[in-house]
């Protein structure tokens, strides 16, 4: 025991499962490193373990351009084929969700959070030499000399 345990994953496509949507992706075209099974496979993995885009196991291939070619699919709507079809077909049960998740953060003022206003005095708001009047003085004129 104690060895390096080989790489199983529960969503990985076989070839036959493989050959089944094969047709609802786009044909590959020069001399391209990484197979459309390899990409699925890929992606697959992705999606069941959630893991971002560099934390994809070097045995997948070069996580950048596995992104780059999901990106292009995604746009041109072959990802949506291939997931209709993996169900149609019964492959895999993917629930498909739109989520969208944004690490920014804003700072929140501390009034704006909800935090305890600080009640103590500051020395200014003492009425006594230094601090702004509590009137206002309006000068009128009452008549003609």
């Amino acid at each position: 025991m104690g060895g390096i345990k080989a790489f199983s994953s529960v969503m990985e496509l076989t070839e036959s499962q493989f050959e089944r949507i094969a047709d609802c992706l786009p044909r590959q075209r020069g001399n391209v490193g990484m197979t459309n099974l390899q990409l699925v496979n890929a992606l697959l993995y992705i999606v069941e373990h959630g893991c971002k885009w560099r934390g994809l196991p070097k045995h997948f291939g070069n996580w950048h351009t596995i992104y780059t070619r999901m990106n292009r699919w995604s746009k041109a709507g072959v990802l949506d084929r291939v997931f209709a079809r993996l169900q149609a077909e019964q492959i895999l049960a993917v629930h498909i969700e739109y989520v969208c998740l944004d690490s920014t953060t804003i700072k929140v003022h501390p009034d704006g959070t909800g935090a305890l206003k600080k009640t103590a005095r500051r020395p200014l708001a003492v009425p006594g030499a230094g601090a702004p009047p509590k009137f206002i003085w309006l000068p009128r004129m009452t008549g003609v000399r």
